[in-house]
């Protein structure tokens, strides 16, 4: 039996045991000089009290042993305890510098439900990062990257994860199971094929572990665009077709910028897609965009099935199922 309890004891945490073994010194010492002063220290609470101020070395003076023997305990409780007294407080202090250098570094995993996991680090995550985090109520947001070595973004709304998106332990730490949504950034440090590649590998791994997070990922190359689909992509962005839409926008302009001032002006603004109300349904596209423009929206087309109209006719009837794309 002593044999177990000692070695449960040592299972338990150094900050723990040191603890433990400094309140049971308390105990002894203030327990003993109560018997050996019973004038000077009335009660035992009161001895437990000296002993901790003389250990604490703090030191009263409002309980002074007289006698040889209490002097003789109070020089060993001194010895004694002020070592046990320093070592707790320099190990909680050593706990809480190495906890904070653990979480700087990504070496935590994070706990929370509702949050937005962020793979890669790079300008445009750095910029996406900064508009999240800007915003009244942000979510939390956890960034996986395997190339930094600290979390490069000082808010207390986003966590950092330093290790390698395509491993399961990585992603695992980011709680993916109760994640809201995930968006995989193309590295763009390498060959386009093999960042595609990464990419689609590591939603691979993600989905293996979390089918139903939803999952949106960049591709640089058209080719790849139906792998990442394949492996359960639930939205793929393809930055460098939306980057070719600006130059051609730009070399038919007239070097005025139109495109980037209109992208620009709607960057605080969100684009959203809702499922038509009955009420809607048989009504005109023109009826149903004076109705929204009233409550601050802004409706610029219709989603009806796999096809995408933009601006379409004011005589367009609104039909069952379809989805009306609006800016707020």
């Amino acid at each position: 039996m002593p044999n177990r309890v000692y070695i449960s004891f040592l299972r338990l945490p150094l900050l723990v045991r040191i603890l433990l073994i400094a309140l049971l010194v308390f105990l002894s010492f203030g327990i003993s000089i109560h018997f050996l002063e019973p004038e000077t220290f009335p009660t035992i609470f009161d001895g437990i009290w000296w002993a901790i101020i003389t250990a604490s070395t703090v030191g009263y003076g409002d309980y002074v042993p007289h006698s040889f023997l209490g002097r003789l305990t109070a020089l060993i409780l001194i010895l004694l305890g002020v070592g046990f007294v320093s070592s707790y407080f320099g190990t909680l202090a050593a706990a809480a510098v190495t906890k904070q250098d653990a979480y700087s570094e990504g070496r935590i995993p994070f706990k929370g439900n509702g949050h937005i996991i962020i793979i890669g680090w790079n300008e445009r995550s750095k910029e996406l990062i900064n508009k999240l985090t800007k915003v009244n109520n942000p979510q939390m947001i956890v960034l996986i990257d395997e190339t930094l070595e600290a979390n490069p973004v000082n808010s207390r709304f986003v966590h950092f994860i330093q290790g390698k998106g395509h491993v399961d332990e990585t992603i695992i730490k980011s709680d993916i199971e109760k994640a809201e949504k995930v968006l995989i950034t193309a590295d763009r440090g390498n060959d386009e094929l093999q960042a595609d590649m990464n990419s689609i590998l590591t939603l691979l791994t993600i989905k293996g572990l979390c089918p139903k997070v939803k999952c949106i990922v960049e591709i640089l190359t058209a080719e790849q665009v139906v792998n990442a689909l394949r492996a359960g992509a639930d939205e793929v962005i393809q930055s460098n077709k939306l980057t070719s839409v600006f130059m051609i926008n730009s070399l038919h302009s007239n070097g005025d910028g139109l495109l980037s001032n209109v992208v620009h002006q709607l960057q605080e603004s969100r684009l959203s897609s809702s499922i038509a109300n009955r009420d809607d349904i048989g009504r005109t596209f023109n009826e149903v965009c004076q109705e929204l423009i009233i409550k601050g929206f802004l409706l610029i087309g219709i989603k009806r099935g796999e096809e995408t109209i933009l601006n379409p006719t004011h005589s367009f009837k609104i039909e069952e199922n379809d989805q009306l794309l609006t800016f707020k």
